[in-house]
């Protein structure tokens, strides 16, 4: 509905356009006057559609002069900025959101150099399985997009860490190949929870001898965030550590315990004794009620940078991820939980619910 001023200018206008006439002017006013009469009906409508939540009518924030990808683009620089004063080779590996690569979110887009010279690494889920259903394949027009854009990120030295959910031996066989055609290192989870080591293949594929230091020397990567089916610390790293993957995606924690450097340690030590990267996963695009740093009288909007739950992830909560209150549980002082991870010992960090920004366009 237009504001009285917006209404005022907009009348005088049409009435100017129309003034050469008495005719035209009698149907400006009944125009006028037609709007004034279906204002309060259709002001009933919106409030009536905006209480009832359907499609959340009515519902217009205003997050001010807010660039949401801008923002997410900066909010992982500041990650890798301080990381690097600490560990100047530690890895940073967003997941998903691969739209902020360009201007657009296009590959025909003006590349952000600033933001890939930043990121080693970019994770990507479904590219060709599991984009919306496990096991299924990802549809033409989506697997091209996301698989144009990664091959950008490639050309600025960006790896792809690819990651398809499928259990089907013979697309487990397409994921591998597809990816390995296109240069990418790729993972096939066959659990959406990625709490599995996968059976099938027997061992990694294109396992092989020497270190691997950065994700260029890397051929395979085991995705292992959700340590339920092991009893404990010691049973993870045991049972991670015998594989021979050339790096390990994991969480800080196993029944709300860290782990801790020597453990880390451990798993960045191959069977056969060859270095391996071991990446730490942390969301920064929301917040996780299970975390060290949830207050349970935490609720939508309080903290104001708080929003919705996830309807798809229970006890994850979509973030205002530029606001600073947020921002200092991530990163920014000794209690934070970047420097967890670097307490930790980890190599890297692989940053979850980067595509954040899409929420709040879709506001």
């Amino acid at each position: 509905m237009m504001s009285r001023p917006d209404f005022f200018s907009f009348a005088c206008y049409y009435c100017d356009m129309e003034k050469n006439s008495k005719a035209s002017f009698l149907r400006s006013i009944r125009f006028f006057v037609g709007l004034a009469l279906l204002a309060p009906f259709t002001a009933c409508i919106v409030s009536c559609l905006s209480s009832s939540g359907s499609d959340e009518i009515g519902e217009f924030d205003d997050f001010g002069d807010v660039d949401f990808r801008s923002e997410m683009r900066a909010f992982v620089a500041k990650i890798a900025e301080a990381a690097r004063a600490v560990d100047s080779d530690f890895i940073i590996v967003p997941q998903n959101g691969q739209e902020l690569f360009t201007d657009s979110g296009e590959t025909s887009g003006v590349p952000m150099t600033s933001y890939l010279s930043v990121i080693d690494g970019s994770g990507r889920e479904s590219m060709f399985y599991g984009y919306y259903a496990d096991d299924e394949i990802t549809p033409v027009d989506d697997r091209d997009h996301l698989v144009d854009l990664c091959a950008l990120g490639e050309s600025y030295g960006v790896k792809t860490l690819a990651t398809d959910y499928c259990f089907t031996i013979a697309k487990m066989d397409n994921s591998y190949a597809w990816n390995k055609a296109r240069g990418f290192i790729s993972f096939a989870a066959t659990d959406r929870e990625l709490s599995e080591i996968p059976d099938y293949p027997a061992s990694p594929r294109d396992d092989h001898t020497g270190a691997v230091t950065n994700l260029a020397d890397a051929k395979n990567f085991l995705y292992l965030i959700n340590g339920e089916n092991f009893a404990d610390a010691e049973a993870f790293v045991t049972a991670a550590g015998n594989t021979n993957y050339d790096v390990i995606v994991m969480d800080l924690y196993q029944n709300d315990e860290p782990f801790t450097k020597a453990q880390i340690s451990r798993l960045q030590t191959k069977p056969s004794g060859e270095r391996r990267l071991v990446l730490c996963y942390m969301s920064i695009g929301e917040a996780e009620d299970y975390r060290f740093y949830w207050n349970p009288t935490w609720k939508e909007g309080s903290p104001s940078w708080l929003e919705a739950e996830n309807p798809d992830w229970e006890g994850n909560y979509k973030v205002r991820y530029w606001d600073a209150s947020w921002q200092e549980i991530i990163v920014g002082n000794d209690s934070s939980y970047t420097k967890k991870i670097l307490d930790a010992g980890f190599d890297g960090v692989y940053l979850d619910i980067i595509d954040g920004f899409e929420y709040f366009e879709e506001r």
